[in-house]
């Protein structure tokens, strides 16, 4: 993709096209299970692409400047998932800087005993970064988390939402918005 400051349509379906070649993984090229210990025909593993020096900077441009259109400049993750993203969006150059943090399935025992890792304000809004949504319920686990711990969560970013689970509805019903670079029906057309 160009550097131009907002991404054409054109571009986000190279960009999405990228992040789909990188990421799936098919059994024919190594065992795979689903999380019940099933196998599985294919998976996305968003770690390669979000990775890689060569995509993962313009996935962090694309994201803050979709990020700023909202007003927000407060990030964080949840799992392994998010931290390549969070990391990706708070290294964009943007005034004023994007913030990040990552939250903890419960609280630190010892240290700060924090919850919620980072320079993050609570008061102003913060919007959860993840790799996949699928059924929603990690996402939702963390929303919890976070207003728990007094953060004003205003959405959830993805990189890929698997539109036949329901997991962007779900939220959405939480009064969350939901945004993602790609939905993907793929289930009909299992490649």
């Amino acid at each position: 993709m160009s550097s131009m400051s907002s991404a054409t349509y054109d571009e986000l379906v190279d960009l999405g096209r990228q992040l789909y070649e990188m990421a799936l993984v098919r059994s024919e090229q190594e065992d795979i299970t689903d999380p019940r210990g099933q196998p599985i025909g294919w998976l996305l593993d968003t770690r390669i692409p979000m990775l890689s020096g060569t995509v993962m900077p313009e996935v962090g441009r694309l994201l803050g400047e979709r990020l700023r259109a909202k007003g927000i400049d407060q990030v964080t993750g949840f799992g392994f998932g998010a931290y390549a993203l969070v990391s990706a969006v708070v290294a964009t150059a943007s005034s004023p800087p994007f913030m990040g943090g990552f939250v903890r399935e419960q609280r630190k025992p010892h240290g700060r005993r924090r919850l919620v890792e980072g320079p993050l304000k609570r008061g102003r809004p913060v919007v959860l970064l993840d790799d996949i949504l699928n059924s929603g319920r990690s996402a939702w686990k963390a929303v919890e988390l976070l207003r728990q711990d007094g953060f004003e969560v205003a959405g959830l970013m993805t990189l890929f939402h698997f539109t036949w689970s329901g997991g962007k509805q779900r939220l959405e019903q939480q009064g969350l918005w939901v945004d993602s670079l790609l939905d993907l029906n793929l289930r009909e057309n299992e490649r």
